[in-house]
């Protein structure tokens, strides 16, 4: 793939080791690491069902880059980065019986975005919100609202200027239902922002623009907010070692890194996908790269700034390179992810990490027609623990040539 949108040289910065350019960054370690690494990864028995194989060339989507969100009702909402009625991401919906719509094919018009990256949150009503990295009516990317009968509403668009540029985080919800982001670029100094913004009258707040020093640069992914409203996520770059960090932002606007990655042989660093919060507000998420060998890793950081790499991917059978995949927990405390690479035939996995640590292989993605592989985003988990996610390459669409359009999996342990 190559990216979609025309970049500025500080967004091309912010894309180094995205999924554009991974098998150049990646493949000589992942080649000496099959050698080196000829590891034993536990593994528990767990069906994996393909609920949807994208079409690309169709009106369907095509390769998803984020994961999926699910309703009261167990309806399945999410996005693809391309495809649709004109090739530029839709939006879309699958019901537990498997029933496929597409509730918006994004038009790339200065009345509508394009290319969402992100995926989708809902609203008590059923509303659905998300960003498109590009288009809108400056060019620079907008945040939309999909309302539950499928009528899709430009809520603002980028000007990239102090307001941001590409966003290409997912949306988080406050108490009151106002929407709060990142943008990847732009901002008052150009290292990207964070924003709040009232559905209601698109009214637009930054709240934050990353000065790319000490403070971070590149918020690639979105926020998460805790019970006191402040905003915790990661930029890919900046901090104290230019390596990225992991952020807080209160409601009034200070920003605070709580973390600051350092290559360092055991830390890792460019983290790509946002966190999540734990009931006691520590922090956990993964990096792209580093860790102990290098392909990427898990951290938790406490409220006081405490790091610990809880898990280090080593190749060979276990994940390499976390991409945007975040992690997700579970009612026991035990977390889940994927990762673009790795597993028993290197096209990626989905895994669980218990609280004491044991990572276990749940899935290792197969490229035999069906099956999808090469998720770049996380999974979502139901109250019965299924796992949900897409993989942005493989599944059984015929006209997709050999590297596939993508899928939407479930997965139960």
């Amino acid at each position: 793939m190559v990216s979609k949108k025309t970049l500025s040289a500080a967004a091309e910065r912010s894309n180094m080791a995205r999924v554009w350019s991974k098998p150049i960054h990646i493949v000589s370690t992942v080649v000496f690491l099959s050698i080196l690494f000829l590891l034993t990864v536990p593994a528990r028995a767990a069906t994996e069902t393909i609920l949807h194989s994208f079409a690309c060339g169709t009106t369907d989507g095509c390769n998803p880059e984020a994961g999926v969100v699910f309703d009261t009702q167990g309806n399945l909402y999410g996005t693809t980065s391309n495809g649709g009625a004109n090739n530029v991401g839709i939006v879309f919906k699958l019901t537990p019986s498997g029933d496929w719509s597409i509730l918006h094919s994004f038009a790339c018009t200065p009345t509508d975005g394009c290319y969402p990256e992100a995926g989708v949150v809902l609203d008590s009503k059923g509303n659905l919100y998300g960003t498109t990295s590009s288009g809108g009516a400056e060019g620079g990317g907008t945040v939309f609202e999909v309302s539950a009968s499928g009528i899709e509403t430009t809520l603002h668009n980028f000007t990239c200027g102090t307001d941001g540029c590409y966003p290409t985080g997912a949306i988080v919800l406050d108490s009151k239902e106002n929407l709060y982001s990142t943008t990847e670029v732009g901002g008052a100094n150009g290292g990207g922002t964070v924003f709040g913004l009232v559905p209601s009258t698109g009214a637009l707040t930054t709240l934050y623009s990353f000065s790319c020093g000490t403070d971070g640069c590149f918020p690639l992914a979105g926020v998460v907010r805790d019970s006191k409203g402040n905003l915790y996520g990661t930029t890919y770059s900046g901090g104290a070692s230019g390596f990225g960090t992991v952020f807080k932002v209160t409601p009034s606007g200070t920003e605070t890194v709580i973390h600051s990655f350092t290559p360092n042989g055991e830390d890792g660093f460019y983290p790509e996908a946002g966190v999540i919060l734990d009931s006691e507000d520590n922090v956990d998420g993964t990096t792209d790269r580093g860790g102990v060998v290098g392909l990427g890793s898990m951290f938790k950081v406490t409220p006081s700034g405490a790091e610990t790499v809880i898990h280090s991917f080593k190749g060979g059978a276990d994940g390499i390179s976390p991409a945007n995949a975040g992690l997700a927990r579970d009612q026991k405390g035990n977390l889940y992810g994927a990762t673009y690479y790795g597993g028993t035939v290197d096209l990626g996995i989905v895994f669980e990490l218990t609280p004491s640590g044991t990572e276990t292989v749940l899935h290792s993605f197969d490229r035999n027609g069906t099956d999808g592989y090469s998720p770049y985003a996380g999974v979502a988990v139901d109250g019965k623990g299924n796992l949900y996610g897409t993989t942005l390459n493989g599944g059984g669409s015929t006209n997709c040539g050999l590297s596939g359009c993508g899928t939407v999996f479930k997965i139960v342990p």
